[in-house]
């Protein structure tokens, strides 16, 4: 899940930059990009994952 919102912050930011748009300075595309990139990083180390996988019992 984590995954699938930060590509859409990344694509966010990459049409603020595309765009040229004028932003104030919370948001703009640096600081999307990076809250994206950060999103990116905590699905990759399983932080939001969903099922966890665990071995059965017999």
């Amino acid at each position: 899940m984590l995954g699938i919102v930060a590509a859409i912050v990344l694509f966010t930011a990459f049409l603020i930059n595309a765009a040229d748009l004028s932003t104030n300075d919370v948001f703009t595309s640096t600081n999307v990009m990076l809250i994206g990139l950060a999103l990116l990083a905590l699905h990759v180390s399983g932080v939001g994952g969903g099922w966890a996988t665990r071995g059965r019992r017999r």
